[in-house]
């Protein structure tokens, strides 16, 4: 019954990527990308990787879908045809051919002989409930296990919202601006849309109460700082869009997005240096009290809440940069 659906949702997934691809109304695109993202989050549940089907809903279906619209906020709903470029069709036939020739080479789906089944991970699920003593075995890997990791990959979030900032901070000279008043008439292009705006305004209170739960029920069900982040994002993006990019980031100024990013990563680091301070290695949550479990659930608290943090604002900061941007 579970291969049949997932064959179904496969198939769903294939249709809903060429109606992307072939729709000409880059709005009703949109709508088709999220939906595939959604499809895709399905199958992950199917797979049993509910965490990972957690972010791909958030990220995929939420944030992505939310840019999207705002960069049509700012641009026209048709796309603009262009002749094929049979080169790069080429290019992409050939390496569409390499990956399905690659997948031959994978294990079989379940088979207990799979290498990831019989290194690191038979360990992770023994050891986690005396070490830790959580039931997300996911959260316990990604926040202690592997702290090293995860903390490289808030860095990397942190430096990707810098450069995009610093991207979007060129101004051409000699260029009329256009005011943030025009600007902020223009960002509100979706508002004939009265279903988006209904549904938009009962959804932006529930995604963020939702998100609040990820972010501190990580532990215990699927979630955790980089779901949690990308929920809390769309929420804020949704509402710019519906509202104008410029109101967001009046609540949500630039300085201060950019001084609660550093702060969410200076935090999972300042963890590993008080645990150094405490006798330990670098984010060695056992030294941080008494009991060592204890000690570990109060360091993936305190990392979990940096990283949602820096995810929230550099999402927050690169959509108000992008839909705040003005045109010259």
């Amino acid at each position: 019954m579970i291969s049949l659906i997932g064959v179904m949702t496969l198939t769903l997934v294939g249709i809903a990527a060429i109606a992307t691809v072939m729709s000409s109304n880059l709005f009703i695109s949109s709508m088709w990308f999220g939906i595939f993202s959604l499809l895709m989050a399905s199958n992950f549940f199917i797979l049993d990787a509910a965490d990972v089907a957690l972010t791909e809903a958030a990220v995929g279906a939420g944030v992505s879908t939310v840019l999207f619209m705002g960069a049509l906020a700012l641009t026209g709903e048709k796309e603009v045809k262009a002749k094929w470029n049979w080169l790069v069709v080429a290019v992409l036939g050939i390496l569409a051919l390499a990956l399905f020739v690659a997948t031959f080479e994978q294990p079989r789906l379940g088979d207990p002989n799979a290498p990831v089944h019989v290194h690191v991970a038979p360990w992770y699920l023994s050891q986690t409930p005396d070490l830790i003593n959580i039931p997300n075995v996911v959260t316990a890997i990604l926040a202690s296990f592997r702290g090293y990791d995860t903390l490289g990959e808030v860095l990397v979030i942190f430096t990707a919202g810098i450069g995009v900032l610093s991207v979007l901070s060129f101004k051409p000279k000699h260029r009329r601006s256009t005011s943030g008043e025009e600007l902020g008439a223009k960002v509100r292009g979706v508002q004939h849309h009265s279903i988006l705006r209904v549904v938009g305004k009962l959804v932006i209170p529930v995604l963020m109460l939702f998100a609040l739960v990820v972010q501190f029920h990580g532990k215990y069900t699927p979630g955790g700082g980089f779901s949690a982040g990308a929920l809390f994002a769309a929420a804020v993006m949704l509402y710019g869009i519906l509202e104008g990019a410029d109101r967001s980031e009046k609540a949500m100024p630039q300085v201060a997005m950019l001084r609660l990013a550093a702060l969410g990563a200076t935090l999972y680091t300042g963890v590993g240096l008080v645990c150094m301070l405490l006798g330990g290695a670098f984010l060695d949550y056992n030294v941080l009290w008494p009991d060592p479990v204890i000690g570990q659930y109060i360091g993936i608290l305190l990392v979990e809440f940096g990283v949602g943090l820096t995810v929230t604002t550099v999402l927050i900061l690169i959509f108000n940069a992008i839909a705040n941007r003005p045109t010259y």
